[in-house]
Parts: structure tokens; sequence; C-alpha cells
């Protein structure tokens, strides 16, 4: 592990992403450290998808919700429990009763170097439309997960990326 001890570089920094060199190897991360939440929400045998457009992939994906911790002005100290339930309404226009932090997991470790809180929310109730703000286009999807491969397959053939997050519950299922 030569490049363990080497000082971290930043080569270039931009408003949301700082690119990254230690040793020889190269990454990105969050600009500040921000981190995301990631919300979880599964009950009475349905999961809460969202699909909206990524500007990197070129087209919508289907994702779990999720969103970032303290990225609002004076929100630095907002918790992930905090930003998921924002996050949860936002883009859902579900509201969660409960939440509980399910750990810390990192998206692409080998390329990336943020990391995220997954958040199970239990008890929902439906309080908006959701779809979320300033823009954002999200198309909120209650699916069966029984039917959930069924759902990503028809998401693919309409040309929708598909995150890797996706894949737990698809495994979980025994359906991949």
């Amino acid at each position: 592990m030569p490049e363990a001890g080497a000082a971290e570089e930043i080569v270039w920094q931009g408003k949301f992403v700082t690119a990254k060199r230690r040793g020889r190897w190269e990454y990105v991360g969050r600009a500040r450290n921000i981190r995301a939440a990631v919300i979880l929400a599964v009950e009475d045998g349905h999961v809460i998808l969202i699909e909206q457009y990524r500007v990197p992939m070129g087209r919508r994906c289907i994702e779990l919700p999720a969103g970032l911790i303290g990225d609002d002005a004076n929100s630095e100290d907002e918790s992930p429990l905090e930003a998921a339930g924002r996050e949860l309404e936002e883009e859902t226009g579900y509201r969660a009763a409960s939440l509980e932090d399910a750990g810390i997991f990192y998206s692409s470790p080998g390329m990336v170097s943020e990391s995220f809180t997954l958040v199970r929310a239990r008890e929902l109730e439906k309080v908006g439309q959701g779809g979320g703000i300033g823009g954002e286009d999200i198309t909120v999807h209650r699916v069966e997960l029984s039917r959930l491969g069924n759902f990503v397959d028809a998401a693919r053939r309409r040309g929708c990326g598909i995150d890797v997050r996706v894949m737990g519950l698809l495994l979980a299922e025994g359906q991949l």
C-alpha cells in the first residue's frame, strides 16, 4: 500500500467536486467534505424509488431517494436523520414517523471518496406530491418488491440508468 502514506494533493476544486491525488492514485470527492443521506423506504411490500435526470450519465436514473447533508445555508449542523427526513418529503412527498441510521457506506471506493449514511424510513405517510425542489423534476415510483426486477428491466428499456443501490434490493428479494 505505497499510496497509504502519501500526502493528499488537491488537483482541482470546483464548487461541489474536488479532484485529488494521493501518490499515483487519482480520485474525486465532494467539496467541503459534504456527505449524503440515502433513504431506504420499504413498507407494506413496496419500496419508494425516484427517477431523475443525471447530467454525468446524460439520462434519467432510477435511485433510492437521497440528498446532501448540511448543504443549505445555515444548515451545516444538520444531522443525517434530519437531512433524510427533509429529502424524503421534498423528493417523494412521504414523511416517515421513524428514521433509523443504518450506517455509513461508500459509493465507489476505487474512484470516489464520498460516503453516505443509509437511513431506514418507517411508518410512511403521503403528505405531498414530492418531485423535488428547484427544477429537480423527480418522478416518484412506489414499486412492489416482488415486481422490482420487472420494474428495473422496463426502466432500462426506456433508457434509464439504474443506481447501484437498487442492486441491493434486487439481491435481497432474490431477483438477481
